[in-house]
C-alpha cells in the first residue's frame, strides 16, 4: 500500500458505502468489532455533490457523525465542475480523509443524472472528473468501480489507467457489470488483473458472505484491502474472525462475540442488532430510526433461519423499548441458526 495509507490503516477490512446501511449507527456498531489501536477507513452512504455545497453536515442524516468516528472516506456523485469545487472543501471540514468517487452504482436515479456506472462509458470524461477532485482535494481521490458497462478487460484496464494517471490514488474494484447489477457472481479475476497491472493499491470487492470468502479474495487476488458490504448488516464477526487468523489480540466482549457454531451466530447476530437498534434510536429521529432498522434487518435476515419471521415481527415496532424486546425475545428460540452463504436478494 502507499504510505498514505499504511499511515491510516492497519486493519484491511472496509465497510462498503451503501445506501440506507453505511450510516452512523453502523459505523459505531461496527467500530465495536475492530481490535484496539487498529485502523480502518469508514465509509458513508451515497452523497450527491451537487447538494452538499447546502446542506448542514451536522444534522443531515447521511452525514451524521458519532464521537469516535474516523478516518472517513465519504462517497460522492459527482460529474461537473462547480459541484466538485464546492462540495470537496464542504467534505474536508466535515472531517474526510478521503473522498470515493461512485463509478459503480447501477441504480436508474444514478443512471438518468449521469452519474455512477454511467461515467464508464466514456474515459476521458471519466477521468476528468477525477482531475476535477484531484484539483480541488487535499486530501486523497479514490474511485469505486465496476467491470464496466460490457465484459471488456481491455476497456477496464484502459479505463483505470487514465483514472490513475488522473490523480486516483486507489481503486476498488466489484467485478460486475452494471447489467449485472447485484445478480450473478463477481469476478474476482478481474480484481487480480488490476493488481497485476497497476501499482496503486486496489481494494477488492463482491461475494463476501463468510471468513472463507475473505481468505479467497486475498488469495486469489493479492488485493491490499477487502470490502464487505451486504454481509456486515448481520455478520460483525467477520472483523474478529479476521483479526483472530492474524493473531491479534481481542477484548474479553470480542471474544464472546466470536461465535464457534451456525448456533452462536445466530445469537452474535441477536447482540448484534440489539446493540444497532439502540444507536439508531440514538442518532436518527423515532420515525428515521425505525425506517433504517427495517431496512437492515431486510437485507440481513437472510441469512438466518426463521429470519423473514424476524423481518415480519419487526413491522410492529415503534420505540426503542418495543424493538428490543421483540429482538429479545425472538432470539430466545434455540433452534436459530445462521448460514454461511445464502441467495442474496437485496
Amino acid at each position: 500500500m502507499t504510505t498514505y495509507l499504511n499511515n491510516h490503516i492497519n486493519f484491511p477490512i472496509v465497510l462498503a458505502p451503501m445506501v440506507g446501511l453505511s450510516h452512523v449507527a453502523l459505523r459505531e456498531t461496527l467500530l465495536e468489532y475492530i481490535p484496539e489501536n487498529f485502523q480502518t477507513f469508514w465509509t458513508t452512504e451515497m452523497l450527491n455533490s451537487r447538494k452538499l455545497p447546502s446542506q448542514d453536515l451536522s444534522i443531515q442524516p447521511q452525514t451524521l457523525k458519532h464521537e469516535r468516528d474516523h478516518n472517513l472516506w465519504p462517497q460522492i456523485l459527482c460529474n461537473e465542475e462547480s459541484a466538485i469545487r464546492d462540495s470537496i472543501p464542504v467534505l474536508e471540514n466535515w472531517g474526510a480523509k478521503a473522498i470515493d468517487i461512485n463509478m459503480g452504482c447501477p441504480v436508474r436515479k444514478a443512471l438518468k443524472h449521469n452519474y455512477g456506472v454511467s461515467l464508464m462509458g466514456d474515459i476521458d470524461y471519466a477521468s476528468e472528473v477525477v482531475l476535477l477532485a484531484s484539483k480541488y482535494a487535499t486530501v486523497p481521490i479514490s474511485v469505486k468501480l465496476r467491470a464496466g458497462l460490457q465484459k471488456d478487460e481491455t476497456f477496464l484496464l484502459r479505463f483505470c489507467e487514465a483514472l490513475i494517471k488522473n490523480g486516483a490514488n486507489w481503486l476498488t474494484l466489484h467485478p460486475r457489470t452494471a447489467e449485472e447489477k447485484r445478480k450473478g457472481e463477481a469476478d474476482w479475476k478481474q480484481i487480480k488483473l488490476l493488481k497485476d497491472n497497476f501499482d496503486i493499491p486496489i481494494i477488492g470487492n463482491g461475494d463476501i458472505q463468510c471468513f472463507h470468502d475473505i481468505e479467497s479474495l486475498f488469495e486469489r487476488t493479492q488485493c491490499d484491502a477487502v470490502m464487505i458490504g451486504r454481509a456486515f448488516t448481520a455478520k460483525p464477526w467477520l472483523f474478529l474472525e479476521y483479526a483472530r487468523s492474524k493473531g491479534i489480540k481481542l477484548s474479553s466482549w470480542q471474544e464472546s462475540q466470536l461465535p464457534d457454531s451456525p448456533e452462536a451466530q445466530a445469537k452474535a447476530y441477536g447482540e448484534f442488532l440489539k446493540i444497532f437498534v439502540s444507536n439508531c434510536f440514538k442518532h436518527f429521529s423515532d420515525k428515521d430510526a425505525i425506517k433504517r432498522i427495517l431496512f437492515m434487518v431486510r437485507v440481513g435476515h437472510v441469512w438466518l433461519n426463521f429470519g423473514h419471521s424476524l423481518s415480519k415481527k419487526l413491522q410492529k415496532i415503534s420505540d426503542l423499548q418495543s424493538t428490543l424486546e421483540i429482538i429479545e425475545t425472538f432470539f430466545m428460540n434455540q433452534d436459530l441458526t445462521m448460514y454461511d452463504r445464502t441467495n442474496l436478494r437485496y
